[in-house]
């Protein structure tokens, strides 16, 4: 009875889908969608009604319609495909080509000229040599006569008292030699006569290039196995190919459980969706990870996908693609530790210009091409901890602003160790080394000064045409008019967080250094930040959050390489954690509109960066842009630009007025400090008090026709609480 009911409920079963797929078959003919009939409709729950389940709320939902298309069309699989180029990377690219070429003549002139060099020494050595190869070749050939070589064939057969196999091989030995004999004699008649007829009748050179390589021959043969007389010109280091099998053994030991289940079920646990090719000096392999495995996991286990893959660590680069799944890998295992690989010399060591509205060349990625940079209409941040590159880093970026004759260069080491004075002292127009007091009065001068001109350029930009200036920004056309005053400033500042954590000035400094990084780089002034210590403290998120340019050399912590690379980098695999401590130089590299790439910056010591700003120093004296502190000016000293902001509130709000409106404030700080304070308006002085958290707010007052009102204004204890939280006195308060 039960098999029947079972029959039955088949038979509805198979009746209700010959239903569901004769109806959709018929709407489609007739170009009618399933919005016409209810039956189809699904609640507002996403189950379908319950008239298509025939009342029934226990009928099972078919949700995997039979007959329904499985995937996108044919051609919507065609345009949305990845099409390989054609023609390789390397071919298509000039600097490339010539690059490779010029790496095989390189390579094929040292063997030449090493072995040429050697030549005579070989020639004594394999003439020395030739004796003993001559006893050599006698001793082999007679062995060869007795057919020596089955010997210990005949003893076996013979200690295992095997008659059949002792007759066979002595059989077959009686033949050997017999023949072997015959051509032995021959070969000793033979030789004699060609030689003593190569003797007589040849000319002079031919028997002696003829006796030269006999000679070299027997030599050749008479050496010994472990000193061999010709050596390798280059010891090529021999790197194991890269293969699908190795990949998935090195995938299978990073403990990673979905890959290990996958495997333990006879699955590969990566799906290889390309071929494994040859990508410059090393493999490329892509895949992707089983389901619920993200590039992440295997970057956190670099350490031992290197050791699955006897690789050293500064080879194995495991990262994420670009705009596919988080599960997509791309895999780069390189021949050599990608620090110890000898890098090209960097293209504008020893000649060439800049333009800094185009990208400039400053360090190679992991197949050794160079990548590079667009300084203008960024702001950048350079994080790392010590001793891993970053002083080195930025006084490149600053040696290649040098070499645009038009830039003005703002450069302070806060570290006060020098390593900026070979910039600074040549090309600079503002330069300090220190953080002592006078070193930081001098640098707070600079930035007013600098925020200044930064409200100049705008209107200068503001008031210029639209066919001259059509996206109101600087442009290496406007940068070159020097009427306009509108060429590229560049501020460099190491270990930048001793200006922000400055106990007087440091909020001024957050402040106006947020000003730059948001509308400098339209008006064409570029902050550069570089620090060892990367956390709101050092670098303000307000600074961070608007920097397009980042640089994140080896740091300890996540917090850290999200600071400068970007909330959420870490997460998606961007981790700079991951660099050893011999990765010097090594950065990942986020700017130019792309994802972050690993880079390694181009090594230029101290010595180097002296010749290269002494370089650009000449351009600048023929250019007649050379000024400021290169030139040995210093800033005009006036009493005005090393200002105390809450120290001229006070000065101007008597002990007796607890609270004033702005506009009252305003004319009486242009009457003390005419030179700083003369345009300010009300809202300006707003702005200024945020960095020293004082909020003006609507305060009750009398007009001068005697009548109340509420205006926006400042309260005399906020003063006197910020300056006392500043200076850490509490007499002030």
């Amino acid at each position: 009875m039960k098999h029947e009911n079972n029959d039955d409920h088949e038979h509805e079963l198979f009746a209700r889908l010959e239903k569901e797929i004769g109806t959709d078959a018929r709407e489609s003919a007739s170009g009618h969608d399933n919005h016409g009939s209810d039956s189809a409709q699904p609640t507002q729950s996403g189950e379908p009604a319950a008239a298509e389940s025939g009342g029934d709320p226990d009928a099972a939902v078919m949700v995997d319609r039979p007959g329904g298309p499985s995937g996108p069309g044919l051609m919507d699989r065609v345009r949305g495909s990845k099409r390989r180029p054609v023609i390789p990377a390397w071919a298509r690219s000039r600097r490339e080509f010539k690059t490779t070429g010029k790496g095989v003549a390189d390579y094929a002139g040292h063997v030449a000229a090493y072995h040429a060099v050697r030549t005579p020494w070989y020639i004594l050595r394999l003439t020395l040599q030739a004796p003993c190869g001559t006893a050599r070749f006698v001793g082999d050939s007679l062995r060869w006569v007795a057919d020596a070589e089955g010997e210990p064939l005949r003893q076996v057969a013979a200690s295992r008292e095997d008659i059949d196999d002792y007759l066979k091989l002595s059989r077959q030995r009686d033949r050997r030699v017999r023949w072997r004999t015959v051509v032995a004699v021959a070969a000793s008649i033979t030789v004699p006569v060609v030689a003593l007829a190569l003797y007589v009748l040849a000319p002079t050179w031919l028997v002696a290039l003829s006796a030269a390589a006999v000679t070299m021959a027997l030599g050749r043969l008479g050496q010994p196995a472990d000193a061999p007389v010709i050596h390798r010109a280059v010891e090529i280091p021999k790197a194991t190919k890269l293969t699908s099998d190795i990949v998935l053994r090195a995938l299978g030991s990073l403990g990673i459980p979905a890959i290990n289940q996958a495997q333990a079920k006879g699955g590969p646990g990566f799906t290889f969706t390309a071929p494994i090719t040859r990508d410059g000096p090393g493999w490329l392999a892509e895949g992707d990870l089983p389901y619920g495995v993200t590039v992440t996991d295997v970057v956190d286990r670099r350490d031992k996908l290197a050791s699955g893959l006897r690789r050293p660590l500064g080879c194995v680069w495991p990262e994420a693609v670009p705009d596919e799944h988080t599960g997509r890998l791309r895999l780069w295992v390189g021949d050599q530790d990608m620090s110890q690989t000898q890098q090209e010399p960097w293209p504008l060591a020893k000649s060439g210009t800049v333009d800094l509205f185009k990208p400039v060349d400053w360090g190679t990625d992991q197949r050794g091409r160079w990548v590079g940079v667009t300084l203008m209409f960024i702001a950048g941040v350079i994080g790392a901890i010590p001793r891993m590159g970053k002083t080195f880093l930025l006084r490149l970026l600053l040696l290649i602003t040098a070499l645009d004759v038009r830039a003005e260069l703002h450069t302070y080491d806060l570290k006060g160790t020098g390593d900026l004075d070979s910039v600074g002292d040549r090309v600079a127009y503002r330069h300090r080394a220190g953080e002592e007091a006078e070193d930081i009065e001098y640098a707070i001068a600079d930035l007013r000064e600098l925020q200044g001109e930064l409200r100049r350029r705008a209107k200068v930009i503001r008031s210029l045409p639209r066919d001259i200036c059509p996206e109101s920004k600087v442009t290496t056309e406007l940068a070159s008019k020097r009427s306009l005053g509108l060429h590229p400033i560049v501020v460099g500042v190491d270990e930048c967080q001793v200006w922000f954590e400055h106990p007087k000035y440091g909020a001024e400094f957050k402040e106006i250094c947020t000003d730059l990084v948001k509308r400098g780089p339209a008006t064409g002034i570029v902050l550069l930040l570089a620090t060892q210590r990367p956390d709101k403290d050092s670098i303000p998120t307000a600074i961070s959050a608007n920097a397009s340019a980042r640089w994140c050399l080896k740091v300890m912590g996540q917090i850290e390489n999200d600071m400068v690379l970007g909330t959420g980098a870490y997460k998606r695999g961007v981790r700079a954690t991951m660099f050893a401590w011999g990765d010097k130089g090594i950065s990942y590299f986020l700017g130019e509109g792309a994802d972050a790439r690993i880079v390694r910056s181009a090594f230029i010591d101290a010595v180097e960066a002296d010749r290269i700003a002494l370089r650009a120093r000449a351009l600048r004296e023929r250019a007649g842009t050379l000024a400021g502190h290169a030139l040995g000016e210093q800033p005009e000293t006036d009493p005005a630009a090393s200002y105390d902001l809450l120290s001229d509130l006070l000065a101007v709000v008597p002990a007796d007025t607890p609270k004033l409106w702005n506009e009252v404030v305003v004319p009486r700080l242009a009457e003390l400090r005419p030179g700083v304070y003369g345009e300010w308006t009300p809202e300006q002085l707003t702005s200024a008090l945020k960095p020293y958290g004082i909020r003006t707010g609507q305060i009750w007052g009398t007009t001068e026709d005697g009548k109340g009102a509420n205006r926006r204004g400042i309260k005399r204890p906020d003063l006197l609480r910020a300056l006392a939280e500043r200076d850490g006195t509490a007499d002030a308060a």
